[in-house]
């Protein structure tokens, strides 16, 4: 088995990859909160760890990915009171949306998608756990974490006492024995979604549900935990805090996840996505207007912990290497083969998939059709029809695009050339090119 090196953001350093349990690899990356489309970002989140859970599963006998869905956050409950209906319509309709949107961008679904809805006990134990062992305490209906009771907290993102205090400025309440300290659970009125607790009628907070949906779901410890890198501070410092705290193992921040992966921020040409800047990219609408496949492979390629700046000339770059890895292997019959020494060898160094693009390239030009397919499969590209994909045969007039090939091909063995090149001419206005093959002509929509 080939060495599986990332990146831990927990030791700040590129280490070997030692599953925890090598015959059962368990991994958890916090998926959206649902009340209106995902953008573009959230999709390179997606698909980076779909292509992490891809490889694993290759490297390892079974894999346990589980990724969650947020349905009860005060952006819902905001989302769901102006459109005058419950919570649920606004979760179960974007939910939806979200994995269909996901799957056209080759993601496969993952093994568990657990909604935090559906484990409101679990955070009320891990509350009550909190408060028991003198790390939370009860205020106002609120339940806080006391952050100066955890002295691992700021292993992860490294931030310093004020930092800390800063990015915690969001919740400053009077209530708070500290600045620092962050919601566990929340008061609810009577029109607001609830639930009881020892606590009182309420909602958990954000953070506690993600650390109660991966204990339940994985086990602790488990081997990853993942997540965008504007996730590390607060949410993935709390979810360590929380966990650790709960279990009596505040002085190991790894006794929660072993290794913490963290993809990139994307731009679009260049500038931070802002709705002020009228430049944030939803997945939903670009899928109406590019493959798939293409903007899957746009947004692997820059190496997932890099800055990935969106633009339209890398997109139509991607999707021209489609094109030519598609043609290659279009009206082959050769089975995928064993995948590629260099594909794995690049993907195994914390997946890195600019020498990923760099290999596919070689395989083309090698004519290497089985290795391209192998690799393919594993990458979760060249999924689609080959001729359909090219656009042979693609066109809503087709009979009638069929009946001026016959009248050129009729010309031409009329020696009529100017009639011939008169079609060629109309067709191509028409967006549609024709290649002239030893077995007749055929046609394609030009993409």
């Amino acid at each position: 088995m080939p060495e599986l090196k990332l990146y831990n953001s927990l030791t700040r350093k590129k280490e070997v990859f030692e599953p925890l349990d090598p015959s059962h690899v368990r991994m958890y990356a916090c998926g959206p909160t649902v009340y209106n489309y995902a953008h573009i970002g959230n999709a390179r989140m997606a698909v980076v760890f779909d292509l992490w859970a891809r490889v694993l599963r290759h490297l390892y006998p079974k894999v346990t990915y589980a990724s969650n869905i947020t349905d009860v956050e005060d952006k819902i409950m905001i989302a769901a009171r102006e459109a005058g209906v419950p919570i649920s319509e606004i979760t179960e309709k974007y939910t939806r949306i979200y994995n269909d949107d996901m799957a056209a961008l080759g993601v496969l679904p993952p093994d568990v998608q657990p909604k935090a809805t559906e484990h409101i006990q679990e955070m009320i134990d891990l509350c009550t756990a909190l408060i028991d062992k003198g790390h939370a305490y009860e205020a106002e209906g609120h339940v806080l974490f006391n952050v100066p009771s955890d002295p691992s907290y700021g292993a992860l993102s490294g931030r310093s006492r004020d930092e800390q205090i800063a990015g915690a400025r969001v919740e400053v309440a009077p209530y708070k024995k500290d600045p620092a300290d962050f919601v566990l659970w929340k008061p609810s009125s009577e029109d607001e979604p609830g639930w009881d607790s020892p606590f009182g009628f309420g909602r958990p907070g954000w953070h506690i549900e993600c650390s109660a949906m991966a204990e339940k779901h994985l086990g602790l410890p488990f081997d990853i935990h993942g997540g965008g890198a504007d996730l590390k501070f607060p949410h993935h410092e709390n979810e360590i805090a929380q966990s650790c705290c709960a279990h009596d193992t505040e002085d190991a921040p790894d006794s929660f996840a072993k290794y913490w992966l963290h993809n990139g921020f994307l731009t679009v040409e260049g500038e931070k996505m802002s709705k002020s800047l009228g430049n944030v990219l939803i997945a939903h609408d670009l899928i109406e207007s590019y493959p798939g496949e293409a903007l899957r492979l746009t947004l692997l390629s820059a190496q997932y912990r890099q800055p990935l700046d969106w633009s339209e000339a890398t997109l139509q770059q991607n999707k021209k290497l489609l094109d030519k890895l598609y043609t290659k292997i279009k009206d082959s019959d050769v089975d995928a083969g064993e995948i590629p020494q260099g594909i794995l060898d690049a993907l195994c160094d914390d997946l890195n998939t600019p020498q990923v693009m760099a290999e596919l390239n070689a395989l083309a030009k090698a004519d290497d059709i089985a290795a391209l397919k192998a690799a393919g499969k594993l990458l979760g590209i060249l999924q689609q029809d080959a001729n359909e994909w090219l656009g042979y045969g693609q066109s809503d007039g087709a009979a009638e695009i069929e009946a001026l090939l016959a009248e050129r091909t009729q010309a031409k063995a009329e020696k009529n050339f100017a009639r011939a090149d008169e079609i060629r001419d109309q067709l191509k206005a028409q967006g549609i090119e024709i290649e002239d093959t030893p077995d007749g002509p055929i046609w394609r929509k030009a993409g």
